[in-house]
């Protein structure tokens, strides 16, 4: 199958970092418990001020970087947080980027699975458009969903955006795994309505925002589908997982990072594991831990990449490539 190229990266994270000491004064836990069953020490929370738009455009830029923006045919957003319903956020972004007219421009909703789901649509789209490369983006602002009277959810979630500019390359490697398990009992969030419908013979009952989860439930769920995906995308490649560089998976619970990597057979060290610093951003988490990888030096030309997410849905996918440039 052509391959798929990373030609730049970037992220954006909220200045604000709420810690697990500043939880404590809210929610019935301690930071040291929050630490252990987590992995978290804090996540970031985006101001007043900013959007789920805003934060995507400033990991959009970065990832830009020198790219010429009129290469870019298609935008791709993975978030289930955008400001709007209609125009989506990715229309959004080719206004404020100020791309050109003639593109694709698309949300997709899998929840923390997004972005790995993006690269995918990105990868099958680009062969219909020769000498474009696609700009593909995970963006949440969860914490405008979060109970914060919940505390099973509240100490998990925070904002954040990544993004990447990616090409398809006749000459590379790429595989892809992906699957659903339709439940709204082990991992959810209500949209809320309201309506002054007078043909209505009662008005829709408001239901707050917040994110349920069964935490057990998803732990399971997620170690076992996510061990088995990596499996079958690196086989559908005819590639040993002992030559693989670089590991990414979605940054949910150290303890399920954890879990999956004993499953796998590998060292924590080929991970890339930025959980403590950002919590879970869901659809961001893999992206902006994309961009951390690239920017720490460590990706050369010719190195092979996994990434892989579980998500509400639930979903999950997982990708593998090459990297056949160094940026």
């Amino acid at each position: 199958m052509p391959g798929l190229t990373i030609l730049g990266t970037g992220s954006y994270s909220p200045p604000f970092a709420l810690t697990n000491e500043m939880l404590e004064s809210i929610v019935e836990t301690s930071g040291e418990w929050i630490t252990l069953r987590t992995g978290i020490a804090e996540r970031k929370i985006a101001a007043e001020t900013e959007s789920t738009l805003s934060m995507a455009t400033a990991a959009a830029l970065k990832a830009i970087g020198n790219i010429d923006k009129a290469s870019i045919g298609l935008v791709v957003c993975a978030t289930i947080t955008p400001d709007y319903i209609t125009p989506s956020l990715s229309c959004l972004l080719q206004r404020d980027l100020e791309l050109r007219e003639d593109i694709l421009a698309i949300d997709i909703n899998c929840a923390c699975s997004g972005y790995v789901t993006a690269l995918k649509t990105a990868h099958s789209l680009l062969a219909d458009m020769p000498g474009r490369v696609a700009l593909i983006l995970g963006c949440e602002m969860l914490t405008r969903i979060t109970d914060y009277t919940d505390r099973t959810t509240c100490i998990l979630f925070g904002d954040g955006a990544g993004a990447a500019v990616i090409r398809r390359d006749s000459d590379g490697e790429f595989s892809f795994d992906s699957g659903a398990k339709g439940s709204v009992e082990m991992l959810a969030c209500k949209a809320q309505y309201i309506s002054n419908n007078p043909f209505m013979p009662r008005p829709l009952d408001l239901v707050p925002a917040g994110i349920t989860m069964n935490g057990q439930e998803v732990f399971r769920f997620a170690i076992e589908t996510c061990s088995e995906s990596v499996k079958r995308t690196l086989a559908g490649a005819g590639v040993d997982i002992g030559s693989v560089e670089h590991f990414i998976f979605h940054q949910a619970n150290r303890r399920i990072i954890d879990g999956i990597v004993r499953k796998l057979g590998i060292s924590t060290e080929r991970c890339l594991i930025n959980i403590a610093t950002h919590g879970n951003t869901s659809s961001a988490t893999c992206a902006i831990a994309l961009d951390d990888l690239f920017r720490s030096g460590k990706v050369k030309r010719g190195d092979k990449i996994i990434m892989s997410a579980f998500g509400g849905g639930l979903t999950y996918a997982t990708a593998y490539f090459v990297q056949n440039r160094e940026i």
